[in-house]
């Protein structure tokens, strides 16, 4: 194969832990405050399950990047420990979770912007307009160069966190504890109603092993990948629980549930009118940079499974800049049509029935993930670093158990759904392995005759089949 002349490791750990906490902080945490007050204070039980399970799954990433930084992330695990069908539908999956949850951004920013153009909400048509719009310009700046999308990701990152920070740090010491009261306002029982809050909790967390896909494009992936990884969970679950407890605590139960800015409501509770705004705008610029870090994924994630033969050879087509456009172009080709098709439902119905869909098509590789490193650990122990087999081991098993765990708590619909899009791709990979098979049985079959023809002049020294095969 043609060597690329591309941008092989260039993100920084700076850029590294702003792709993580980019692609984690968007457009759910400015959201999810209202989603969660129908369950009352016991919600904040959830951040702090999930803030535990994401960090269990985190350890996972950080030791499996160490251990094989090569791009692709949990399909290239996943592929190592199980073989190609188990890698497939990784891939398959978070693929889909990718472009799919990119629609959702795509409209979260769109319901943003309504807080400074009111038109943009009113016309189902402009309001898909601009989000498609959006979706292309950030295509373009992916297709540029990763180095380019990194940048846009480090700025949009350290912007987007100061409402977040200033909500959250003022905002605790104002919290009024009538507001969560009572504890568990949903009506089921405690373990019902924290497993029901997780499964919206965790859209939030979905993003954290993003360090691990553009493996190839990073510096010394040995040493920032795990440590953006670590880093970058720890900021944002600090983050989620002060931001979410301050607003819980600052706005009462009834305005929550009906507010579509609940940050921007808090902050004009607590400094005053003027601070409205400001925090929505950084709810755009927030949903700017997350939405920026997944159309990056949305192109190295087929790139990297195609250039090992269970994807299209055209998505592994890359740029002169070294950028996969082919993934990146059809991914939103993809993402354009499901918001064209869908925007008539409404910002929320399309934004809810989204991320549920996109964060169990994550969850699955998140399993398989934690499994594959106690396989990897029995089949290729000298790869890790390991100082306590035993702990290591608990570790991917807890973060299995927490992937488990999120998955029955999405609901029987969403996990009906989401295998049945998992169903969709096997076809696809028993093409793909029809054609291997057929490519293999061509050449086996033509190999003879270019072997025996020149055994037929005089001149010609004979080959024999086993010098043939070993050259093969």
């Amino acid at each position: 194969m043609e060597k690329q002349p591309s941008t092989k490791r260039k993100l920084g750990v700076w850029m590294s832990i702003a792709l993580v906490i980019g692609n984690m902080v968007g457009s759910g945490v400015f959201l999810l405050p209202s989603s969660l007050a129908s369950y009352g204070g016991i919600s904040l039980l959830s951040w702090v399950f999930t803030s535990a399970g994401a960090l269990m799954l985190a350890l996972v990433f950080s030791r499996l990047g160490r251990a094989y930084p090569k791009t692709g992330g949990p399909y290239a695990y996943t592929r190592r420990a199980f073989g190609d069908f188990v890698g497939f539908q990784t891939a398959w999956g978070y693929w889909i979770n990718a472009w799919v949850g990119n629609a959702a951004i795509a409209v979260a920013f769109v319901g943003y912007l309504a807080v400074f153009w009111g038109h943009v909400a009113d016309s189902a048509l402009l309001g898909a307009a601009v989000a498609i719009g959006l979706i292309w310009i950030l295509t373009a700046v992916n297709v540029v160069g990763v180095r380019q999308a990194g940048w846009v990701q480090l700025l949009t990152t350290i912007v987007k966190m100061l409402p977040l920070v200033a909500v959250g740090a003022v905002g605790i010491f104002m919290i009024d504890t009538s507001n969560f009261k009572p504890f568990n306002a949903s009506g089921d029982s405690t373990f019902s109603a924290i497993s029901s809050a997780g499964a919206l909790t965790l859209w939030a967390f979905i993003g954290l092993e993003s360090a691990t896909v553009p493996a190839d494009d990073v510096e010394d992936p040995k040493r920032i990948i795990p440590l953006s990884t670590i880093v970058g969970t720890i900021v944002a679950a600090v983050v989620y629980i002060l931001g979410t407890a301050a607003v819980m605590g600052v706005l009462p139960t009834d305005t929550l549930a009906n507010s579509t800015a609940p940050f921007s409501d808090a902050a004009a509770e607590i400094f005053g009118g003027w601070a409205s705004k400001p925090v929505a705008m950084g709810a755009l610029i927030s949903t700017l940079g997350c939405l920026n870090g997944w159309i990056l994924l949305q192109g190295q994630v087929p790139a990297a499974v195609a250039e090992d033969g269970l994807f299209p050879e055209i998505f592994a087509r890359k740029s002169k800049n070294g950028t996969p456009y082919v993934g990146l172009i059809v991914s939103s080709v993809l993402i354009t049509a499901l918001v064209i098709t869908n925007y008539t439902r409404g910002l929320v119905d399309l934004f809810t029935w989204v991320i549920l869909l996109a964060t169990l098509t994550a969850l699955v590789p998140y399993a398989y993930s934690a499994m594959a490193e106690v396989m990897l650990f029995v089949s290729e122990r000298e790869r890790f670093s390991i100082r306590n087999l035993t702990v290591d081991v608990i570790v991917s098993l807890l973060a299995f158990g927490y992937a488990f765990w999120a998955i029955w708590g999405a609901g029987a619909d969403v996990v009906m759904k989401g295998m049945l899009l998992f169903l969709a791709g096997v076809p696809l990979f028993v093409f793909i392995k029809w054609r291997e098979a057929v490519k293999k049985a061509t050449a086996m079959q033509t190999a003879p005759a270019q072997v025996a023809a020149p055994a037929t002049r005089q001149t010609a020294p004979r080959i024999s089949a086993g010098h043939a095969v070993g050259q093969d």
